[in-house]
């Protein structure tokens, strides 16, 4: 990958001048962004492209393993000249706030059941995910509020978020560094981590809160069965 993803080091980059490397069409790679492309189940961002006076609305997206800037329209600008990325801080934000919650949910579900995630996904208005947690509804609908409230007690420490690098080999002898059922990290020679100290760690490549307070409230918001292995969680943040 050609494109410097700025995020991964300050999630909290809202613009971010780059170089354009490449354009086809509408379709624009920079030489960085603060962009998240939508990897990892975290929805893709969207903002705008700026050059000159002209300002271009913009969504990310991941395509032949680059970091794809698809604009409203085919632009004036060329490969080699500098533009202004800017993010929907809004939007990026509360996916933040639901990505960091997230990760705290599954290590709780993870340590009470040995649940893992056999699925889902985080917009900018909700979050889904899946376990494989087993019993009639009752009964995971008691597993899932039970761990939503300790979800909410651990947000409510301000605990700090810690982002850094390992080497692949280093980060997967760590227990619960991946709680996907049917996904490994990508096969790279550095992973980066996201750690909750005392609570959660795990490989992850999305943009994520500094401090567990900043997650406010997490509420469900619906509780489905969607077969063996699939009980799903609707939530959101408040």
């Amino acid at each position: 990958m050609r494109t410097k993803l700025l995020y991964q080091e300050d999630s909290y980059l809202k613009e971010s001048e780059a170089t354009v490397l490449e354009i086809s069409g509408n379709e624009v790679v920079l030489d960085k962004t603060v962009f998240h492309d939508g990897a990892g189940g975290v929805a893709a961002d969207s903002g705008y492209i700026v050059y000159g006076g002209e300002r271009y609305s913009a969504t990310a997206s991941h395509k032949g393993g680059e970091v794809v800037h698809v604009l409203d329209r085919a632009p004036s600008f060329k490969p080699g000249d500098v533009v202004v990325g800017v993010v929907d801080w809004d939007k990026r934000y509360r996916k933040m706030r639901l990505h960091t919650a997230a990760h705290i949910l599954s290590a709780v579900l993870y340590n009470r059941h040995g649940a893992l995630i056999t699925g889902g996904d985080i917009t900018h208005e909700y979050a889904r995910d899946d376990f494989n947690v087993e019993g009639d509804m009752a009964t995971v609908r008691r597993i899932f509020e039970e761990a939503v409230a300790e979800v909410n007690e651990i947000a409510a420490r301000g605990i700090e978020v810690k982002v850094y690098w390992l080497p692949r080999e280093e980060a997967l002898k760590i227990p619960g560094v991946v709680k996907l059922a049917e996904r490994m990290p990508p096969d790279i020679p550095t992973l980066r981590i996201v750690e909750i100290p005392g609570v959660d760690i795990q490989a992850d490549g999305g943009p994520h809160v500094r401090n567990t307070k900043e997650i406010g409230t997490v509420k469900i918001l619906k509780v489905e069965n969607r077969g063996k292995g699939k009980k799903r969680l609707y939530y959101t943040v408040e």
